[in-house]
């Protein structure tokens, strides 16, 4: 399954660099949120729209194989009372994970 992850140019590089992502999401890390925020193919560009409208250094798209990820992915409602699930990545992310880097 594929899934994806809107993240900074910067980070991204981080992590090629270290060998592991550890970014949750804009400005919150792994440690304290406990998790990667990620999307389906159908939610990413929503996602971008809420919450990185206002980012202003370069951001790219990362196209996530779960098959190749050492964490587990669990689907999951981002608030109670939400109906849309969304991929949950417990765990860092290996680079090598990563089959696609798209600049948006």
């Amino acid at each position: 399954m594929r899934i994806f992850h809107i993240a900074t140019l910067a980070d991204w590089e981080a992590a090629q660099e270290s060998g592991a992502y550890r970014t949750s999401t804009r400005g919150v890390t792994l440690d304290e949120e406990g998790y990667l925020h990620a999307s389906r193919a159908d939610q990413w560009e929503r996602v971008r729209a809420a919450y990185y409208a206002d980012v202003t250094e370069p951001l790219v798209l990362l196209e996530i194989d779960t098959e190749l990820l050492d964490a587990p992915v669990v689907e999951e409602a981002p608030a109670p009372g939400v109906d849309e699930t969304f991929p949950h990545v417990y765990g860092e992310l290996a680079p090598a994970a990563v089959v696609a880097v798209r600049r948006l």
